[in-house]
């Protein structure tokens, strides 16, 4: 069994400096792939979703994340208070807003 693994084996010495070269090459392409296919996506969501968020204004019909649907009656820094019907108004953490349904006509 030794003898297989010695006779695999490079004999001069020159093949582990081209592996290295070879392993750092594979990394590097892992690295870019994970860029392209993970983090930029992710990236550019999020920076859609800001811009959302900060477009968010009195009159807009939005849903939160925990399925509330209301109407935007104030926005604030970061509280906005929403209209769930019946004149009931509820104080939510702008990040809670999920989706803008439609725009309404600001009154």
């Amino acid at each position: 069994m030794i003898e297989t693994i010695l006779a695999m084996a490079p004999q001069d010495g020159s093949g582990g400096g081209q592996s290295m070269v070879s392993t750092l090459v594979f990394f590097a392409l892992i690295f870019v792939v994970f860029y392209f296919m993970i983090l930029r996506p992710q990236q550019k969501r999020a920076k859609e979703r800001q811009k959302m968020l900060d477009s968010l204004k009195k009159g807009d019909k939005v849903v939160t994340s925990g399925g509330m649907h209301g109407k935007v009656v104030n926005v604030e820094d970061a509280i906005v208070l929403l209209d769930v019907g019946d004149n009931i108004k509820l104080k939510f953490d702008r990040s809670a807003i999920n989706v803008i349904t439609r725009e309404g006509s600001a009154e």
